[in-house]
């Protein structure tokens, strides 16, 4: 997989901005985190006030970011900012500790393992690392130094959802957390999603559906969405590359935009800064042909309800 790489500037429209005014960013990586970041969280909510949006969830892959969200949010009116947790090794994995302390702290989002899917192969083979995404390099560090457990995934040996990955479901349930997917294959993203509407959780998200280590065809997405999951797309996926615009336009159109919500996943040195990324990301849907209520509806309502 090959690191992100600027794409040609993409004019945004009033029509676009008017369209996501009041929306939120529901995958944003930006400072203070382990890999570097063109902004930090307070300038991020200064630039998302800036252009009427409303606020945005703090992603990082290895530390929760419930507690600074409070801060930006205080330091900030006018913008909330939300905070998650994401189940990779740097928090114990699949911890039910750590997610009982981040739902008793108010956590919004819990993303299942992202770098430490076994899914997730990037930075685990061979080769330059100059081709390497930034968490990728991390990866690969800490492999090196012998102290990284094994890749982690959310079935057993059976095929069906452990026991462990079914206890962390009922602590995002009881503390009515948003469960997000995060880098698990296609099989767990299904086995995991039935699970969920199963154990009775409210809220869950498919994270990236076209970014490589998921690569969810279009029907693939509806027979989950029909599961009950909202289905996330990132600008950065198809800005950098790693999917095809048309494939992403054609799956939003299966889906249905009422099952869809939009993100950024921006933050990094080399791509647009966040709110004008979640601004070109809307302009590529209208001039796909996608409404402006169409549009408002990924990016405000859907994301909004999530949020709530």
């Amino acid at each position: 997989m090959a690191v992100e790489t600027a794409a040609a500037p993409i004019q945004v429209t009033d029509a676009a901005w008017q369209a996501i005014e009041g929306g939120y960013d529901i995958q944003v990586h930006v400072a203070p985190d382990v890999i570097a970041r063109r902004i930090d969280d307070l300038d991020l909510a200064k630039e998302f006030l800036a252009h009427k949006l409303k606020g945005f969830v703090l992603k990082s892959h290895y530390a929760p970011t419930y507690e600074r969200a409070k801060v930006v949010t205080k330091a900030s009116p006018g913008i909330t900012a939300y905070g998650a947790i994401t189940l990779n090794h740097s928090v114990g994995g699949l911890n039910p500790v750590a997610l009982e302390i981040a739902g008793r702290s108010g956590n919004k989002i819990c993303w299942f393992p992202t770098v430490d899917a076994a899914n997730e192969t990037a930075g685990r083979s061979d080769g330059p690392t100059d081709k390497l995404p930034f968490w990728a390099k991390i990866q690969r560090e800490l492999s090196a130094t012998g102290i990284s457990p094994a890749p982690i995934s959310v079935l057993d040996g059976s095929g069906k959802v452990s026991d462990v990955a079914r206890r962390c479901l009922e602590l995002i349930g009881k503390h009515d957390m948003i469960l997000a997917t995060g880098h698990l294959s296609k099989k767990e993203i299904h086995a995991l999603v039935k699970t969920a509407k199963e154990m009775g959780l409210k809220r869950v998200v498919v994270t990236h559906a076209e970014f490589p280590s998921q690569n969810m065809t279009a029907q693939e997405q509806v027979e989950v969405a029909d599961l009950g999951a909202m289905i996330e797309h990132c600008f950065t996926t198809m800005y950098t590359n790693k999917a095809p615009w048309d494939a992403y336009f054609d799956s939003v159109r299966k889906v249905g935009p009422e099952r869809v919500v939009l993100s950024t996943d921006l933050g990094q040195t080399i791509n647009p800064p966040v709110a004008e990324g979640f601004g070109m990301f809307a302009q590529k849907m209208l001039d796909a042909g996608f409404r402006a209520a169409d549009v408002r509806r990924m990016c405000v309502t859907n994301t909004t309800a999530l949020l709530s």
